[in-house]
C-alpha cells in the first residue's frame, strides 16, 4: 500500500533546479520521491521563517528530508518544524566549523555583499561565475542546472550560505560527502560517510552510490 511507503523529500543546491535529482532512482515499491522547489524569500526574511514556509511542503510525519549543498543548510532549519525519520545532508556542512577558510574569510569581511547577482541574472553563460575546477563537463553542468535567477533569492541565499553560523551539528544527522569535494573539502568535514572519488556534484554522477547509502540507512534504522 502507498501509505506504507517512505516519503523522501529533496531540496536542491543554491540556485539549482529540481533537475539535479534526475539521476536519483529510488525503488518505487519502497519510496515516494518529492522535490521541493525554491521559494522566493520575502524582503529581509529570516532563515527560520523561510524554512517554515519550505517545510509546509512536507505532508507526512516520519519522512526523510534530504538537502544538497546550500539545500543542506536549509533542511537543517526546516527540521525544526517537522517530524522526520531521517535528516540527510549531501555535499553540505553541519556547522560553521565545517566551512572552509575562504568562506570564513568572506563571512568576516562581508565580501559576499559584492556578489554580482545582477550580472548572474542577465548572463546567458553561467560558467563565468563557476567556482572550482573549470573542466568542460563541469562548466556545462553550471548552465544546465542553475536556473533560479531571481535577484532577491540569490542575494538572500548567498548571504545565508556564507553567514551560516550553527555552532553544533544537529543530533542524529546523516551526512553523505564526496572525498574529492572542493567546495566543502573533506579536511573540514567530520562524522560523514564519504563517497570515494565523489565531488561536489556527486548528486549527478554518483547517484547509484547515494541511493545505496539511503537504502542502508533505512534498513539499519
Amino acid at each position: 500500500m502507498n501509505s506504507e511507503k517512505i516519503h523522501v523529500y529533496f531540496v536542491p543546491g543554491l540556485a539549482a533546479s529540481t533537475e539535479i535529482f534526475r539521476n536519483i532512482k529510488l525503488p518505487t515499491d519502497k519510496y515516494v520521491m518529492h522535490i521541493i522547489d525554491w521559494k522566493i524569500p520575502n524582503k529581509a526574511e529570516s532563515m527560520p521563517n523561510y524554512a517554515k514556509r519550505m517545510a509546509e511542503a512536507i505532508k507526512q510525519d516520519d519522512a526523510i528530508l534530504i538537502g544538497v549543498s546550500f539545500g543542506g543548510v536549509v533542511v537543517q532549519a526546516m527540521s525544526e518544524f517537522v517530524s522526520l525519520r531521517h535528516l540527510v545532508l549531501i555535499s553540505s556542512v553541519k556547522s560553521r566549523n565545517e566551512l572552509p577558510k575562504r568562506l570564513r574569510f568572506v563571512q568576516r569581511t562581508g565580501l559576499y555583499k559584492l556578489a554580482p547577482t545582477s550580472l548572474i541574472i542577465r548572463a546567458k553563460d553561467l560558467t563565468r561565475f563557476a567556482i572550482g575546477p573549470r573542466s568542460k563537463k563541469r562548466l556545462q553542468l553550471y548552465n544546465e542546472y542553475l536556473h533560479v535567477r531571481d535577484k532577491d533569492y540569490l542575494d538572500w541565499a548567498i548571504k545565508n550560505m556564507v553567514s551560516y553560523n550553527r555552532k553544533e551539528p544537529l543530533p542524529g544527522i546523516i551526512h553523505l560527502h564526496g572525498d574529492k569535494d572542493m567546495v566543502f573539502p573533506k579536511e573540514y568535514i567530520k562524522d560523514a560517510i564519504f563517497c570515494p572519488d565523489g565531488t561536489h556534484i556527486m548528486i549527478l554522477n554518483r547517484s547509484h552510490w547515494i541511493v545505496d547509502q539511503l537504502d542502508k540507512i533505512v534498513a539499519n534504522n
